[in-house]
C-alpha cells in the first residue's frame, strides 16, 4: 500500500505564532544582507552607483568631442581634352577638404554635365588608355543613334523663354544645328556615373592607395575641329570640424 503523508495540526498557539516567526526571519535576513554582500564581495547599491559614475567619467575623458557642423560648397573648373579624356582631380579635392577644416564627414563630387562623369579608379596612364578604349567599344562614336538625328530633336515648350511657341521652335532649330552628334558621350556618362561620395575621417579622404578621383569627359572635340572644354565640377563638404 503506498505510503501517504499525513499533515497533523499542531496546537492552536503554534498556528498563531507561525506568521510572526516567518516575519522575524524575513527581517533578520534583510538585516544580514549588507554584511553578507560585503563578505562575498558583491557590490552594494551605493558602490555600484559610484563605479558607474567613475566609468562614465572615464569614457567622457577619452571619447572624441564633436565639433561644430560645417558645410561648404564650391564649383571646380576642370579643363579636359579631346575625344574621351580623363583628368585626375584628387589633389584638388583634398585641398578643398583641408580648407574646410572638416575632420569627420563626407565630400560629394558631381559633374554638372550629361556627357561628363566622375569615377574612382587607379591613375596609371596605361590603364587610363585602356579605360578610354573600353568605353568607346561600349558606345562607339560611329554607331547609329537616334539622338544624333539633329533635325528630329524636339525642343522643350517655351524654349528660350518665349511664349510664342513658333519663335521658341525657331530658336531651338538654330541652336540644335550647332550641337554635336554625341549620343555615344551620353551613353558613356550613363555607364560611368555622374557623382561620387567619399567619407572623410580624421580630416582625410578615405580612399585606397590606388584610388583616385577622376573626371571622365566623353564629349571632347574630335580631330582638329573645335577646342577643348572647361567642365564644371561641384564639390560639397559636410561634417564636423
Amino acid at each position: 500500500v503506498p505510503s501517504r503523508r499525513v499533515l497533523q495540526a499542531g496546537p492552536p498557539e503554534a498556528i498563531f505564532f507561525q506568521p510572526a516567526l516567518s516575519m522575524m526571519k524575513l527581517l533578520t535576513l534583510l538585516l544580514l544582507l549588507p554584511s553578507a554582500a560585503a563578505f562575498v564581495g558583491t557590490p552594494s547599491w551605493s558602490g555600484a552607483r559610484a563605479r558607474t559614475a567613475a566609468v562614465a567619467t572615464a569614457r567622457a575623458r577619452t571619447a572624441p568631442t564633436m565639433g561644430s557642423f560645417v558645410t561648404h560648397f564650391e564649383e571646380l573648373p576642370v579643363d579636359t581634352g579631346r575625344g574621351v579624356s580623363m583628368i585626375d582631380i584628387t589633389t584638388s579635392i583634398k585641398d578643398i577638404v583641408t580648407k574646410t577644416g572638416v575632420k569627420e564627414g563626407v565630400v560629394t563630387i558631381i559633374s554638372k554635365h550629361s556627357t561628363c562623369s566622375i569615377m574612382l579608379n587607379e591613375w596609371e596612364m596605361r590603364f587610363v588608355d585602356d579605360a578610354r578604349h573600353f568605353l568607346l567599344k561600349l558606345a562607339p562614336r560611329e554607331g547609329h543613334y537616334l539622338h544624333n538625328d539633329l533635325d528630329y530633336r524636339v525642343g522643350p515648350p517655351g524654349y528660350g523663354g518665349h511664349d510664342d511657341q513658333a519663335v521658341a521652335d525657331e530658336e531651338w532649330r538654330v541652336m540644335r544645328q550647332g550641337q554635336p552628334v554625341n549620343a555615344h558621350s551620353h551613353l558613356i556618362s550613363f555607364v560611368v556615373g555622374n557623382s561620387e561620395a567619399v567619407p572623410i575621417h580624421e580630416g582625410k579622404l578615405t580612399i585606397g592607395q590606388f584610388q583616385n578621383i577622376i573626371v571622365v569627359d566623353a564629349d571632347g572635340p574630335v580631330g582638329n575641329v573645335g577646342s577643348a572644354k572647361t567642365r564644371t565640377i561641384c564639390v560639397q563638404v559636410q561634417g564636423s570640424d
